[in-house]
């Protein structure tokens, strides 16, 4: 609770809530869970997709909302169908998974484009090094122009900036979640 990822991501998820969005986590602890807190804080739908996993992830209790999932690609696309941006914070294979699979999404125009922030400079500068240096300019793998495709920032307020400017610009507010989507504990699977 006391570490600069949780702290950076309970403030962002707190401004963004403020902003007149809704905040969607994974559901589980740790840094899910300071975002769930950072809004449910800002007086947001605070969101959790649990996913059922054999040892670990019990929805955390800062969410409004809590569906279920068996399946990681049902909860991804739940992620996808309600995204107005992404905001990624530091994490293992999961979010680099759900990271990697928006920006696919975007760049192949399979789904509508969307602001992508990446929380904290010092964890993701070496994979931005790598898709530029290795990716891009060594094997042409992707295009300058997919290196737009997401921001690094530590900034809160920078993240939640680019977010609500995107919107402004596009016409486009705050996530407002259909009404059929309550707590529930069965949830979607």
């Amino acid at each position: 609770e006391d570490s600069l990822y949780y702290n950076l991501t309970r403030e962002t998820a707190r401004q963004i809530g403020k902003a007149g969005f809704a905040v969607i986590t994974g559901g589980g602890g740790g840094l899910m869970e300071a975002a769930n807190r950072g809004a449910a804080e800002a007086g947001a739908k605070s969101v959790g997709l649990n996913i059922e996993l054999p040892k670990e992830q019990k929805p955390n209790k800062y969410q409004n909302i809590s569906l279920h999932f068996r399946y990681f690609f049902c909860r991804k696309v739940m992620f996808l169908k309600y995204a107005h941006g992404f905001v990624v914070m530091p994490g293992g294979f999961g979010t680099m998974d759900e990271f990697f699979e928006s920006l696919v999404l975007i760049q192949t125009l399979k789904q509508a484009y969307f602001p992508v922030v990446c929380m904290g400079k010092e964890y993701w500068q070496g994979l931005a090094d790598w898709l530029d240096k290795i990716m891009m300019q060594k094997h042409h793998y992707i295009d300058p122009e997919d290196m737009h495709l997401f921001t690094l920032t530590d900034d809160p307020e920078e993240a939640t900036q680019i977010i609500v400017d995107f919107h402004r610009q596009n016409g486009r507010g705050g996530l407002r979640l259909p009404s059929g989507i309550r707590d529930t504990d069965n949830g979607y699977q």
